[in-house]
């Protein structure tokens, strides 16, 4: 291992998902190769080796140096063919901390050569984006439901039973915005609720195509119903989720 390694490159991203989601990435060769790309494997423990294979067929290979569950581990990195790192000719750090709303992954790439650790600026802007998603819809691989729970919320007409379903699907200080509502909390919105029911009988809300899903915020197309199957209004609804997949925000856009 190559202990000259003066210049550093660090980055921070916030993932969308709890530290133990992340950190599988590090010990589990499936998912360090849904990062990475095919091929691509790890061995998550002290003295383990490390494979990426790039999608065109370049390699990097390295070894566990420290490995730390959930928190950290630390790698070496560089390149079969030697160029433009040798074998063993850089170090990789990366820290994971939870925070509320996510965990927060630090990565230190340390090189022996600062031209060379300019080149990776961009590189590892783009590794860690794919991380991020990556790692967001492990996370949240049911928020197609979850979707479809919260607009059956909307069509619950008994409060007591949409109360126990909130209390599953959304954080307690959820937040619902739109052009006509504004509410704050779980109480606040079932009251929200209860009041389309009186005022707006008949309606009903159904989610209206495929969700999309980026680093923990979904949009959602809606319709909204008439009793007799015409359509009354349709838009698209933002989703913003907690790292544990709960919905603690929902901005509403109508078409």
């Amino acid at each position: 291992m190559t202990t000259d390694l003066m210049h550093n490159l660090e980055r921070k991203i916030l993932i969308s998902a709890k530290r133990s989601t992340v950190f599988r990435y590090f010990t589990d060769s499936k998912r360090f190769a849904d990062w990475w790309g095919e091929g691509s494997t790890i061995e998550g423990r002290q003295g383990g080796s490390m494979r990426i294979r790039f999608p065109n067929g370049i390699l990097v290979s390295g070894k566990i140096l420290e490995i730390e569950p959930p928190k950290r581990i630390v790698f070496s990195y560089g390149f079969d063919s030697g160029k433009p790192i040798p074998p063993e000719g850089s170090r990789v750090t990366i820290i994971l901390e939870e925070r509320s709303d996510g965990t927060q992954v630090t990565l230190r790439h340390e090189f022996s050569d600062a031209t060379m650790r300019d080149e990776f600026i961009q590189g590892w802007r783009y590794q860690l984006a794919l991380f991020a998603n990556v790692a967001s819809r492990d996370q949240h691989s049911d928020v197609q439901n979850k979707v479809d729970a919260y607009f059956e919320l909307w069509n619950t007409k008994n409060p007591d039973l949409r109360s126990q379903k909130m209390d599953a699907l959304l954080e307690a200080g959820m937040t619902f915005q739109d052009k006509y509502s504004c509410t704050c909390g779980l109480e606040d919105l079932n009251g929200h609720f209860s009041a389309i029911h009186h005022f707006m009988p008949g309606l009903t809300i159904s989610r209206n195509g495929e969700v999309q899903e980026c680093q923990g915020v979904v949009l959602a197309r809606w319709i909204v119903q008439k009793a007799d199957g015409t359509e009354a209004s349709k838009g698209t609804n933002m989703f913003l989720l907690s790292p544990e997949g709960r919905i603690r925000r929902v901005i509403g856009f109508w078409e």
